[in-house]
Formats: structure tokens, sequence, C-alpha cells
């Protein structure tokens, strides 16, 4: 089992150091390497840059290098790591990617918080790529879902489950 972990930034990835003008939030290496260090995994992975950027910045061009890279890089299973932002914007982008199982995934508070859900977001995202098959999806809030039956609820900011009827 071979798996690709692309970063795109977001708030999973950013980091509180003491900049010169004061304390700021800024993008930091991947949070899934301080990760798969406590897993010490039993499955072959790489680790690429995709961007180093907040989700609200993200553009179309950027997308389109994401798309390129995914499409690209020699594993058939991906996860990427991105802002919750624009995470479906995203998603949407990479619907068209064909022999691949892309997962996306984040979190709501920076990896290196006590009480981020970074760790238990990447853990799903890693366990369900190696299941599914081909397609993009996301892995929030403890569920794994197809991209198009994701929404995201205003009031809570969760990432959800669309019904449709």
């Amino acid at each position: 089992m071979k798996i690709a972990f692309i970063q795109t930034g977001g708030t999973i990835d950013k980091d509180y150091p003491k900049s010169e003008k004061g304390w700021a939030f800024e993008i930091d290496e991947p949070a899934y390497l301080r990760i798969l260090k406590k897993l010490n995994p039993s499955f072959e992975y790489s680790s690429v840059l995709g961007l180093k950027k907040d989700s609200t910045e993200i553009t179309q061009s950027d997308r389109q290098k994401l798309f390129d890279l995914c499409k690209s890089i020699g594993y058939h299973r991906i996860i990427i790591t991105h802002g919750t932002d624009t995470l479906l914007e995203t998603a949407t982008f990479l619907q068209k990617i064909s022999g691949k199982v892309i997962v996306l995934t984040g979190a709501m508070r920076p990896e290196r918080f006590t009480n981020s859900d970074a760790s238990i977001n990447l853990g799903i995202a890693i366990g369900a790529v190696q299941v599914l098959t081909e397609g993009v999806y996301i892995a929030m809030h403890g569920l794994v879902l197809p991209w198009q039956e994701v929404s995201r609820d205003e009031d809570t900011r969760k990432f959800i489950r669309v019904v449709t009827s």
C-alpha cells in the first residue's frame, strides 16, 4: 500500500510562532508528518508540497496546479490536507481525475493545538483511502463521503451529508 500526502496549507498546518511584528499564524511544515511519526505506519508514503496557503487565498490557477500534480503523481491513493474554507471548491475542481482515490481533509483547529481535530481527521482519511474506490472524497467530522454528497452547515461550520430527495 502506497499513499501520497499532499500539503496545501490551511488551519491544519498553521503554527503560532513569534514573528517580528507580534504573534500571527503562519503555514508550517505539513502536520501529517508529525501525525505519521506518531502513527509509525505500516504503509509506504510520500510527502508532496502542493501549496502553502490559507484556503481563502487558493486561486483557480492553484487548483489547476493541484489537479496536474494529482494526475502526474505515481501513487493511486492520495490524501490532500487543505483549509476548510474552500475544501469543497477544490474537491469539485479535482472530481474529473480518474483512476485515483483522492481524500481531502483538514482541521478546524491547528494540529499544534491540544484540542485539534487534525489527528482524527487524518486518521479517518488514511483508513478510508485504503478501501475506497476511485473518486474524490471528503473526510471531516467523522464522515467520509463522496465530494458531491457533502455540504457545510452555515451555523456550525461542520461538514455534513447533503440530504437529497
